[in-house]
C-alpha cells in the first residue's frame, strides 16, 4: 500500500460530500451506518488526517485485534484548521447526528502561539457538541514538518494543552515519532514531501490511537492489515516491532 500522490482540493470535497450521508460506506469501504449507540469514530482534520486513509487503517488495527468492530467516517479537506471545520459547518452537522463513541480532531502542528489559541479555542467550542451526542473528544497529535523539526516540544504541548482543558483522550502520535526515533533513527516516518506520514507513520498513529482507545498493548499486533475496502497494509516484521514498542511506550502499554 503506498503512499496517495497529494490530491487536489476538488477530491477532498467529494470526500466529505460523500461523508454527509454519514457515511454511507464511503469511508469505511461498505453501505453502513454505525450500528448502534456510540459504535462510531469520526474524524475531523486535514490532509495529515486522510493521508494513506488512516482512518481504515485504525479500523482495520481494531479488526485484527479482535475488536471492538468500529465504523469510521471522516470529513477532511486539505490545508484546513479547526476553525475552518466550525465555520463551515458540514463537521459540526455530522457529529450532530450521533452515533459516534469518539471524535478524533486534528488541525497543524499548532507550535506557534497563535495557532495554539486557535486549537483550544476550537477543541473546546466542537467538545460541546460532542459530548452534547454522548461521545468523546479525542487529539491526534500531530507532528511538525521537516524543516521545523525544532517544533516537536510546542506541538506536543499545543495537543497536550488542548485535549486537558475539555477532559479528551489524548493520541500522543508526535511523540511516538520521536519514541521511535530513539530506538532507531533511520525509520522514514516522513513522506518526502516532509510533511505528510508515510505508510509507517501511519501505520504508528493507528497502533497509537488503538492502544490509548482499548487501554491494550499494541505489541505483538500484526504486521499487515487487512482494510475494509480490499486492500492489504503490510509493514516488514521488524519494523512494526518497532513501532510497537514505541507506540507502546507513550501509551503506557509494555
Amino acid at each position: 500500500m503506498n503512499a496517495p500522490a497529494p490530491v487536489t482540493r476538488m477530491r477532498r470535497v467529494l470526500t466529505a460530500l460523500c461523508a454527509s450521508t454519514i457515511l454511507l460506506g464511503c469511508v469505511s469501504g461498505g453501505p453502513t451506518l454505525p450500528s448502534g449507540p456510540g459504535s462510531g469514530i469520526l474524524f475531523v482534520g486535514n490532509s495529515l488526517t486522510y493521508w494513506n486513509e488512516l482512518p481504515l487503517i485504525v479500523q482495520a488495527v481494531f479488526d485484527t485485534a479482535g475488536g471492538p468492530r468500529y465504523e469510521v467516517a471522516m470529513v477532511a479537506s486539505p490545508d484546513v484548521s479547526l476553525e475552518d471545520h466550525w465555520n463551515d459547518g458540514f463537521a459540526r452537522r455530522q457529529i450532530e447526528r450521533g452515533g459516534w463513541q469518539y471524535v478524533v480532531l486534528q488541525q497543524g502542528p499548532s507550535s506557534l502561539p497563535d495557532s495554539r489559541v486557535l486549537l483550544r479555542d476550537y477543541v473546546g467550542r466542537f467538545s460541546e457538541r460532542i459530548k452534547a451526542v454522548g461521545a468523546r473528544p479525542a487529539l491526534y497529535s500531530v507532528w511538525p514538518s521537516l524543516g521545523r523539526i525544532g517544533d516537536f516540544d510546542r506541538a506536543i504541548e499545543s495537543y497536550q494543552l488542548a485535549a486537558t482543558d475539555v477532559g479528551g483522550l489524548l493520541f500522543p502520535v508526535a511523540e511516538a515519532w520521536r519514541a521511535t526515533w530513539r530506538r532507531d533513527s533511520t525509520v522514514a516516518l516522513y513522506s518526502p514531501d516532509g510533511l505528510h506520514p508515510s505508510v509507517s507513520g501511519s501505520y504508528l498513529a493507528a497502533l497509537v490511537m488503538y492502544a490509548v482507545i482499548s487501554g491494550k498493548t499494541p505489541t505483538g499486533l500484526p504486521s499487515s492489515l487487512r482494510l475494509r475496502d480490499g486492500r492489504t497494509l503490510t509493514i516488514s516484521p521488524s519494523l512494526a516491532g518497532v513501532l510497537q514498542a514505541a507506540a507502546a511506550e507513550v501509551t503506557g502499554g509494555t
